[in-house]
This record gives C-alpha cells, sequence and structure tokens, in this order.
C-alpha cells in the first residue's frame, strides 16, 4: 500500500480532516507510520455508537497506523463527576473489554493496538506545569467555549470543566503523536490545541473526524447518558427489538437514526469484512402477506426505496435489529465467556438497589404495665387531631385575624352575660325591676283615697 492508498483510507468516511498535510508529510517525506491516538472517557456504557471510531482505528491499522487508544479516566472524573473515583478504574478496565471485543468482531488484529490509562502519566509533574503554562494563555471563555459540546452544560458549571480541554490537548504530546482521532463534537477542542500548543513550545497536530451517529430519537446524538436514544453494545436482543421498535422513523423521511446507522455503521463493516470498496447488502425478512423478503445492494437504494413508500418503517425497524443483534452476537458471548469482563461491568455499573418503604404498624396498646395502652393512643391521637385543625385554621392571615376578632365579641358577651346574671342574682328583691310593682300599687291607693 502507497502513501495515497494509506492517505486514502485514513480519511475514508470522515466528516472533517484538520491540517491533513501533516498526515502527508508523514507518510510521504518520513516513510514512517502515522501516529495517531483516539481517547475516549469511561462514563456510561459504551453503545452502539461506538462501531464508527472502532471501523475507523481498524482503517487506521490497516492503513499501518500506530495507534493508541487513550482511557482517559481523569477526564471521565472532570465532566461533572460523571464518573464517581470509586468507580471510574473499573469502568476503565470495563472500556478496554468492550473496545477489545467489537474490534475482534470485526476481524480486527489488535496486536498493534496500544491501551493507555490517563491517569498513568497525568498526575506527574512535568504535566501538571504543563497544564499550568497553558492555563496561562488560554481565557475562561475560550476554554468554555472549547468544552462547550463535550463536556456536561450545567447552570453553574465547575472549573474541572475548564481544565478538560485544556488536558485533552496537552495529550497530543505526551502520547507522542501525529494525529488525533474523535467525534465532530470534538472540534473546538482539536481548534484550543492547534492554536495554543505551540505557545508553550509544543508542536501542531493533525486532527480527524468523524460523524456522530443521530439517536433513536427525534434528534440528538447516540448518548451513553440517555438510555432511550442509545443500545448497549451487550444488550438483550429483546431490549434490542423494542428499543428499535420505539425509534423515531416517520413514514418517506429518510432523516432519522435508523438510517443513519445503516449508513454510519452497517455500511462501512460490511466493507470492512467484505474487504471490497462500496459493498453493501441489506436483507429483510418480511412476511409473504406484505411483499416477501427484501434485499438492497446499496444504501442509496434503501433511501430511495424509504422515501418513495416502497419500504415502511415497520420493515425498516425490522431490518435493523437483526442487523444490529448480528452485530452485538460476538460481544454478548465475550462478554458471558469472561468473568473479568463480567465483574469490570459490575464493579464499575454497579446496581442501585431501592429501600422498600415499610408501612408503619400502628401501636395498639398492651395490657402490660409499661406500655402504651390503647386509651392513651386514642387521647393522642385527639390532641393530634386538634392540633392539626389548629394549624390549618392560623395558616392564613386573614382566617386568623377573623378568628381572633370572632372570639373577641364571643368572648364579651359572655362575660357581659356572666356578669348580669351573677349580680341580679345577689341583688334579688332590690332590683327597680323587683320594687316596681309595689311603688305602681302604692300610687293608686292614693288616688281611689282622694
Amino acid at each position: 500500500m502507497n502513501a495515497d492508498e494509506k492517505f486514502e483510507l485514513i480519511t475514508r468516511g470522515l466528516q472533517e480532516v484538520l491540517n491533513p498535510q501533516i498526515i502527508k508529510d508523514v507518510l510521504e517525506k518520513e516513510e514512517r507510520p502515522l501516529k495517531v491516538y483516539w481517547g475516549t472517557a469511561p462514563t456510561g456504557k459504551p453503545h452502539c455508537g461506538y462501531f464508527v471510531p472502532m471501523v475507523k482505528l481498524a482503517h487506521f491499522l490497516k492503513a499501518g497506523c500506530e495507534v493508541t487508544v487513550l482511557i482517559a479516566d481523569l477526564h471521565a472524573y472532570l465532566d461533572n463527576m460523571k464518573a464517581p473515583l470509586e468507580v471510574v478504574q473499573h469502568r476503565s478496565r470495563y472500556y478496554e473489554f468492550v473496545v477489545k471485543a467489537i474490534l475482534k468482531s470485526l476481524n480486527v488484529p489488535i496486536e498493534k493496538l496500544k491501551f493507555v490509562v490517563g491517569s498513568s502519566y497525568q498526575l506527574n509533574g512535568d504535566y501538571t506545569m504543563d497544564i499550568f503554562k497553558l492555563s496561562n494563555k488560554i481565557s475562561q471563555n475560550d476554554a468554555k467555549r472549547a468544552g462547550a459540546d463535550v463536556v456536561k452544560q450545567v447552570a453553574n458549571p465547575l472549573l474541572s470543566g475548564l481544565i478538560y480541554p485544556l488536558m485533552q490537548s496537552l495529550d497530543e504530546e505526551y502520547l507522542g503523536v501525529d494525529a488525533q482521532f474523535g467525534g465532530v463534537d470534538q472540534r473546538k477542542i482539536f481548534v484550543l490545541a492547534e492554536e495554543n500548543l505551540n505557545g508553550i513550545g509544543y508542536k501542531k497536530r493533525a486532527h480527524l473526524m468523524n460523524p456522530m451517529v443521530p439517536g433513536l430519537g427525534q434528534g440528538g446524538k447516540m448518548s451513553a447518558s440517555d438510555p432511550n436514544s442509545k443500545i448497549d453494545v451487550i444488550e438483550d436482543p429483546k431490549i434490542v427489538k423494542k428499543k428499535i421498535g420505539a425509534a423515531f422513523c416517520a413514514p418517506g423521511d429518510a432523516n432519522n437514526g435508523l438510517i443513519a446507522f445503516i449508513e454510519n455503521v452497517i455500511q462501512p463493516i460490511h466493507e470492512l469484512k467484505t474487504e471490497e470498496r462500496g459493498s453493501f447488502s441489506f436483507y429483510i425478512d418480511r412476511p409473504d402477506k406484505y411483499g416477501g423478503p427484501i434485499k438492497f445492494d446499496s444504501v442509496k437504494e434503501l433511501r430511495d426505496a424509504f422515501v418513495n413508500g416502497n419500504l415502511s418503517p415497520v420493515d425498516l425497524k425490522a431490518g435493523v435489529t437483526d442487523k444490529i443483534n448480528e452485530l452485538l452476537e460476538p460481544i454478548r458471548t465475550a462478554f458471558e465467556e469472561s468473568k473479568e469482563f463480567q465483574a469490570a461491568a459490575a464493579d464499575g455499573y454497579p446496581v442501585e438497589v431501592k429501600e422498600k418503604k415499610v408501612k408503619k404498624v400502628k401501636n395498639k396498646g398492651t395490657q402490660y404495665p409499661g406500655k402504651v395502652s390503647a386509651a392513651s393512643e386514642k387521647n393522642s391521637s385527639s390532641v393530634d387531631g386538634l392540633s392539626a385543625k389548629f394549624s390549618a385554621l392560623i395558616k392564613r392571615n386573614s382566617l386568623y385575624v377573623a378568628t381572633i376578632f370572632g372570639g373577641a365579641f364571643a368572648f364579651q358577651a359572655f362575660f357581659d352575660s356572666a356578669i348580669t346574671r351573677w349580680y341580679e342574682q345577689h341583688n334579688k328583691g332590690k332590683l327597680w325591676k323587683d320594687v316596681k310593682p309595689r311603688f305602681l300599687e302604692g300610687g293608686d291607693d292614693e288616688d281611689e283615697e282622694e
């Protein structure tokens, strides 16, 4: 394979390449293998979208490149603590198992693949000093903008999110590579590295970017943080069928995650396995009553059939489900056959056990002394009921004030009535109402005498 053929294979299927001349100079002038690294932060469980970078790693290895896979454990911790320190080392091992299993399923030899854990060199003194140097050259706004598409964005961002892009830029130097490979969502970090590494005495690198695979929902990329948008690489076949069945797929609209997956994953893998450029085969086992099985020999043919209504969403989903389960089967097998693989998954992603709510048992009392009796509990309940009513009464200011005034008037009326009765009782026979008849009787006698 000559330099031009290697360059074509290295850049095949990429969305963008920054500084391609650096790659050409290594292949043509220096006549040595291109050194490239791909980094991944061990946060959520890897999903089917990881097949996209795995295909490119296969291309790099086939082109004779020296490939390094960086398991960026500290990056996972810095990204809003997506991976707590107590589990990040287990997730790092799980990611290594997954990457190797995917590449083996694609018949890619992994002997030339090098795995490096970020914390193995990112904690030394020289690396820390270079972080300080970069922090003196990169503004807060530039660091924040660089990580906007990668680091989780929150209302009150942490300082760790600003360190993240600086470290990713510096990794190019400490891994000794000519190029860094990643998704197109990494572009701003790549540009940050190009603009600032020269400022601390390090050379500029090339940057290779693959397209992002859309999620299963309506819009957005396939993400480990959104369970409904992705399919894990060890997902159960029934769950795969369920998730694909629920995927957004409007009739006649080819802009959906399923066709994008066919274009970016299924077609390149078929081409890789057959070693025939442009080869494609997609079979759908459609029931006879709906037209029988159907086969497509190109992505364009499949896309046109879907747009024209000759391929229904139901049939497309059935075909994608079968193809994904076919891709995942060797990875599931590798997982089931390896105790270490299973232990890494269990330790890295422990299952959260929710505590069941225990219903409180009422104390109904007892015949033994010293225990709360049923009568006491009843009295207590009555007091609690009065307290609840009182709390409800004073909850609103207007009701509280009205209660005070009403109570005052009621008390005044009661007090006046009580005093009047007491006074009348103690002065009985002396009051005007008692002596008035006698005065009236005396007056009548005088009138008669006259």
